[in-house]
């Protein structure tokens, strides 16, 4: 019923920059928030980024000033911008969305199927 589409990942050198997208499709009413998770080895899933409809953004302290949340509404897609990457970023990026499939109808959460990001020299 509804799809996240996320693109973008890759290896990069420590210092680099990638930027990755997720587009929503399917069923959609409306988009309450959009943003982004990360999972490294052993870990649990962390918040990295998220943006709502209001437009509030919201960044986890170890990116902030290095990473950047954006969305284009129109085209229901979030991007993630991430300059000076370290080692540590490395993880599976997952995007997740807030979604109603219509007007009267409940908030859904949806994720993506993950994207791997390897920041290595």
């Amino acid at each position: 019923q509804v799809q996240l589409v996320e693109s973008g990942g890759g290896l990069v050198q420590p210092g680099g920059s990638l930027r990755l997208s997720c587009a929503a499709s399917g069923r959609i009413f409306s988009i309450y928030s959009m943003g982004w998770y990360r999972q490294a080895p052993g870990k649990q899933r962390d918040v990295v980024a998220d943006s709502t409809s209001g437009g509030s953004t919201n960044y986890a302290d170890s990116v902030k000033g290095r990473f950047t949340i954006s969305r284009d509404n129109a085209k229901n897609t979030v991007f993630l911008q991430m300059n000076s990457l370290k080692p540590e970023d490395t993880a599976v990026y997952y995007c997740k969305a807030v979604i109603a499939r219509e007007p009267s109808g409940n908030w859904y959460h949806y994720w993506g199927q993950g994207t791997q990001v390897t920041v290595s020299s």
